[in-house]
């Protein structure tokens, strides 16, 4: 049998494919086919399954229920989001949706790795589990949340907040990571801090041959000045070496908006400005200087925030952590190499952190180039595979954690 007809064979890969070919693209998601889907897994698994609305009908939160043997122990969530971004079609050599499995092993499809592959790598795990006769010690809840692609207001933001998600009783999670090039795997015990924030710059309005005092455009060069000397100091810090991404703070402009015609002075510039704070900056600090400057660029400028998170707790990564202890040591017992990081993007895990249970960001990819949000995202078939024994070791290692 050729390693293709191998693939196409597999029941893991058949079920990956198959959740794979559900379009629940970003924006205006129905989720009625993807709930449909997990609903015949839950049944395939025997496992109880409650599909809950925590704000808007039309965002569903999925729930499925591994019973353990002890279940008023805190329970262990494993984690993942239904949507994925958008799509190109023309610019995918094959279409976005069909799960394209390759003679070479990739499978093509949006959502091959963010993340759509740990939803069912989850499942598989525990297929494999359940047919060897183990139970956990502590139940196991895998929840599949909304809209994490648009920031998870209506999914996993609201559902930490619910009755429903209290009484779950979590006491550690996992969410999603990121794939690793290389031969060691990434785990993320932190996020960076997003804020969006726009700057409605006032300015004296007139012809464009004047040189009037108190311009927009040169308050907009004053402040963005200082902003782009902060991001300066940033860059040489991570250029240093030493450093990740996620160690730094991410400063960039991202919208600019203002002007009626090439002649006349605008009255009114907005300026909207991405920053990722590391875990070392002072944001309220920060925040104070952005204000001073742009009084040093003369006033009129109003700081209006899009967005502006509140600083997300870490997750201690040393011996006070027993689910860290038994993660590391599951990962290592299995010979496998990691290495500890702050996610330099956002996910769904920062509202676990934020309900004050410690959470880890992993995906089981290595060997293999980031194309999340790419054109033509692919996962090999091995490497999925591979994925469901490492969560065949890390998921008994977690249920069944002393703390």
């Amino acid at each position: 049998m050729s390693n293709i007809e191998k693939w196409e064979k597999n029941e893991e890969i058949a079920i990956f494919r198959e959740y794979l070919r559900i379009p629940t693209v970003q924006p205006d998601i129905d989720y009625t086919e993807c709930v449909a889907f997990l609903r015949r897994q839950a049944a395939s698994l025997d496992l109880p399954v409650e599909v809950v609305h925590p704000v808007v009908p039309s965002k569903p939160v999925v729930v499925m229920k591994w019973m353990g043997s002890e279940p008023a122990l805190p329970a262990l969530l494993l984690n993942s989001h239904m949507d994925v971004v958008p799509v190109y079609p023309e610019r995918w050599t094959n279409p976005p949706f069909s799960a394209h499995l390759a003679e070479d092993g990739r499978i093509y499809a949006r959502g091959a790795q963010d993340m759509k592959c740990v939803a069912m790598q989850y499942l598989g795990a525990i297929r494999a589990l359940k047919a060897s006769g183990y139970q956990p010690r502590r139940t196991v809840f895998l929840s599949f949340v909304p809209d994490e692609e648009i920031g998870g207001a209506h999914g996993m933001k609201d559902y930490v907040n619910t009755k429903h998600f209290k009484d779950l009783n979590i006491g550690f999670a996992l969410d999603e990571g990121m794939a690793d090039e290389g031969e060691i795997y990434s785990v993320f015990y932190a996020e960076r801090t997003l804020w969006h924030l726009k700057l409605n710059i006032s300015g004296a309005a007139g012809h464009g041959l004047m040189l009037l005092p108190n311009t927009a455009g040169e308050k907009l060069n004053y402040v963005t000045q200082k902003l782009m000397q902060f991001r300066a100091g940033e860059r040489q810090r991570l250029l240093a070496g030493g450093k990740s991404l996620g160690d730094v703070t991410t400063v960039n402009l991202t919208v600019l908006r203002g002007g009626v015609q090439t002649n006349v002075l605008p009255s009114l510039i907005e300026a909207t400005f991405d920053i990722r704070f590391s875990l070392d900056v002072d944001m309220e600090a920060f925040e104070q200087q952005l204000r001073d400057w742009c009084e040093e660029a003369g006033g009129g400028i109003e700081v209006e925030f899009v967005v502006k998170n509140p600083r997300f707790g870490a997750t201690a990564i040393d011996d006070s952590n027993p689910y860290w202890l038994s993660f590391k040591s599951a990962l290592e017992q299995f010979g496998e190499r990691l290495q500890t990081l702050v996610l330099p993007g956002a996910t769904d895990v920062r509202y676990v952190r934020n309900a004050g249970i410690p959470a880890l960001g992993f995906s089981p990819i290595k060997h293999t180039p980031r194309t999340l949000h790419d054109d033509n995202e692919w996962l090999h078939a091995d490497t999925y595979l591979h994925g469901i024994e490492v969560y065949k070791r890390l998921i008994p290692a977690l249920a069944d954690t002393q703390a």
